[in-house]
C-alpha cells in the first residue's frame, strides 16, 4: 500500500507530520479529519529500487487478533465501563497488560485517537480490518445511549457463542477429514510402493495379473510418470478457486454452493439465519434505525449469498413495505422467521420474538453438530469399504494366484 507524508493542524494550531498507509490521498485527508485536525499538505513517498530499508512486512499478510482476544477485550472493557473507568485510562490499561503485541498496538493506537477527541467508535473504526461492522455499530450504540458497559455485555454473549459453534463444527469435521486423509495416504503407498513390487514377481513366471491388480497397477505407472502434471494440475486448480473465491462474485457462487451440500448445508444455513436473527434484535432492540439495522446484521451473516438477499430487503422498506413483506420476497427465511416478524410488527416486539428464533436455532445447531458425526459414519463406512475392498482384490489375489504361477 503507498506510504503518504502529511502535515495537519489541530483545533489550536499546533502542526503534526507523520506517514500513513492509505490507498490514495483522499484516504489519508479522511482519516486526518476523522483525527479532527485540518490537512495541510499529503505528499506520496517515492520508493526507491536502490534504498536498503526494504520493508518486508508487505510480503506477508497482517496478523489478525484472535476471537479469544476480543471476547477477553469485551469482558474488561464491561467491567471497566460498569466500574466508572474513564474509557482511555481504561483502554490504556488494557494495553499494557496484553500479551498479545498486535492487540496491545491496536489499543494504543484506540488510546492515542480517543486523546485527539474521538469517541471509542471511531477509534475502532481506524482497525476495521480487526474489529467487524457490528463490533464498532454495538460500540456506538452504546455511547449514544449511555450504556457502553450493556453493549460489550451483548458483545461477548455473541463472541462466544460464535466461537463455540465454530469448535463445535470443527470438532465434528475434525475425525472425518483424519479418516480420508489416512485413506488416500495408504492407498498412494500401496499404489507407488507395493504393487510394482507383484509386477516385478509375477513377470518373473510369466503369468499375467488379476484384473483388479493391472488396474492398481497401471493407476500406480500414471502417478509415478506424471506425478509432476498431476502435482501442477492439483495446485493450479487450488490457487485458481482460492483466487476466485476471494473475488465478490467467486465469494458469492461459493457461499451459495455451501448451502446446498448434503448434511452441511442446512446446518450452514441455520448458523447464519441465528447469526442474523440474533444481530438485528439486538440492534433494533438498541435503537438502531431498521434500515442501518439491516446493513450491519447483513454483514455479520458470514455467507455473501445471504447477505446479498438481505440487503435487497432495504429497497423494499424504502419504498413502504413492512419487513415481513420484504423478507418473504427475498426467500431467504424460513417459515418460522417470518411468522415471528409478522407478528412481532403486529406486536411491537420483533426483538424479542426475534431473540427467541436465535434462541431455537442454536439449539438446533447445537444438536445438528453433536449428531454430525454420526450421520458422516455410514458414509465414511461404505467409503472406505470401496476402497479397503479395491486394495484387497489388488494384493491378496495376486498372492492367491502366485502358488499357481509358480507351478
Amino acid at each position: 500500500m503507498p506510504l503518504f507524508r502529511f502535515k495537519a493542524r489541530d483545533k489550536t494550531g499546533k502542526l503534526h507530520e507523520g506517514e500513513l498507509d492509505a490507498a490514495t490521498r483522499d484516504a489519508v485527508a479522511t482519516r486526518i479529519i476523522d483525527d479532527r485536525m485540518t490537512p495541510v499538505s499529503i505528499e506520496a513517498i517515492e520508493e526507491s529500487v536502490a534504498s536498503m530499508n526494504i520493508d518486508l512486512s508487505r510480503f506477508f499478510p497482517d496478523k489478525k487478533v484472535s476471537l479469544d482476544d476480543i471476547v477477553l477485550f469485551c469482558r474488561q472493557m464491561h467491567a471497566l465501563t460498569r466500574s466508572g473507568i474513564p474509557i482511555m485510562r481504561a483502554v490504556f490499561g488494557l494495553a499494557e497488560t496484553s500479551k498479545n503485541e498486535v492487540m496491545e498496538e491496536i489499543l494504543k493506537d484506540v488510546g492515542h485517537s480517543l486523546g485527539r477527541g474521538n469517541t471509542l467508535s471511531q477509534s475502532l473504526k481506524q482497525h476495521e480490518h480487526q474489529f467487524s461492522p457490528l463490533f464498532i455499530s454495538m460500540v456506538h450504540v452504546g455511547e449514544s445511549t449511555g450504556k457502553l458497559d450493556d453493549a460489550f455485555s451483548q458483545l461477548v454473549r455473541h463472541l462466544e457463542m460464535e466461537r463455540d459453534t465454530k469448535k463445535k463444527v470443527a470438532s465434528a469435521l475434525r475425525y472425518p477429514s483424519l479418516v480420508i486423509t489416512s485413506i488416500f495416504a495408504a492407498v498412494m503407498v500401496v499404489n507407488i510402493f507395493v504393487i510394482p513390487s507383484f509386477s516385478k514377481v509375477f513377470a518373473k513366471f510369466g503369468a499375467d495379473l488379476p484384473l483388479a491388480t493391472t488396474i492398481l497397477l497401471n493407476t500406480s505407472n500414471f502417478f509415478l510418470q506424471y506425478w509432476w502434471l498431476i502435482l501442477g494440475v492439483v495446485f493450479g486448480s487450488i490457487i485458481f478457486l482460492v483466487k476466485y473465491i476471494k473475488t465478490e462474485k467467486g465469494e458469492y457462487q461459493w457461499d451459495k454452493i455451501k448451502l446446498r451440500l448434503p448434511l452441511v448445508g442446512d446446518l450452514l444455513n441455520r448458523i447464519a439465519l441465528s447469526r442474523f436473527t440474533r444481530t438485528f434484535a439486538m440492534l433494533f432492540s438498541a435503537g438502531v434505525p431498521i434500515l442501518n439495522a439491516l446493513e450491519v446484521s447483513s454483514e455479520a451473516i458470514g455467507n455473501k449469498y445471504i447477505e446479498f438477499a438481505v440487503k435487497e430487503m432495504r429497497a423494499g422498506i424504502e419504498r413502504g413495505d413492512s419487513l415481513a413483506r420484504t423478507a418473504n420476497a427475498s426467500g431467504m427465511f424460513t417459515p418460522l422467521i417470518l411468522q415471528m416478524i409478522t407478528v412481532g410488527e403486529e406486536s411491537g416486539a420483533v426483538d424479542k420474538l426475534l431473540e427467541d428464533v436465535s434462541d431455537f436455532y442454536d439449539q438446533e445447531t447445537e444438536y445438528d453438530v453433536q449428531n454430525l458425526s454420526a450421520a458422516i459414519e455410514p458414509i465414511m463406512l461404505v467409503f472406505m469399504g470401496g476402497l479397503v475392498l479395491v486394495l484387497a482384490l489388488g494384493i491378496f489375489l495376486p498372492l492367491w494366484d502366485l502358488g499357481a504361477a509358480a507351478r
